[in-house]
């Protein structure tokens, strides 16, 4: 199946050659930043941002999850919360900053429209399965940051 693209801007994050800006990694302050999005299908009811270094050791590390945004929201503050956040890698609700061991990650900052109103009993492993029938449209940005 195919999927409407949609527009997905993360200003301030990226720096040089795709690396993700120190103050959102573990070597800054590690606030989670503003995140834009827009073009959703009209019949987008909420939305669902999905963040993850698939590089990670432990294999797919899940930053952050955010569910139920509502669809007349298209903005997520820098270090703010819109929608549900959902229990991460690192078992907390929140976003965790890049931080690997070593060598080079990818970190995809992707944002979902949804056709449904409200997602319920979604978790880190079933997160894809809860929304692969009502997705409408994505978007993702690739950033990278290198572990010491």
């Amino acid at each position: 199946m195919s999927y409407l693209s949609m527009i997905l801007e993360i200003p301030d994050l990226l720096g040089i050659n795709g690396l993700i800006k120190g103050k959102y990694t573990r070597d800054g302050i590690g606030v989670s930043p503003e995140i834009n999005w827009s073009d959703a299908p009209a019949n987008t009811k909420s939305f669902a941002l999905f963040v993850h270094d698939p590089d990670a050791l432990i294999g797919d590390f899940i930053h952050w999850i955010i569910i139920n945004i509502p669809s007349n929201v298209n903005t997520i503050p820098r270090e703010g919360v819109i929608g549900e956040e959902i229990i991460n890698s690192a078992g907390r609700k929140s976003y965790v900053t890049p931080a690997p061991p070593a060598g080079m990650h990818r970190y995809y900052f992707t944002i979902y429209a949804l056709s449904a109103g409200k997602l319920e009993n979604v978790t880190k492993d079933n997160f894809h399965e809860k929304i692969n029938s009502v997705k409408l449209a994505e978007a993702t940005i690739i950033g990278k940051y290198s572990g010491q």
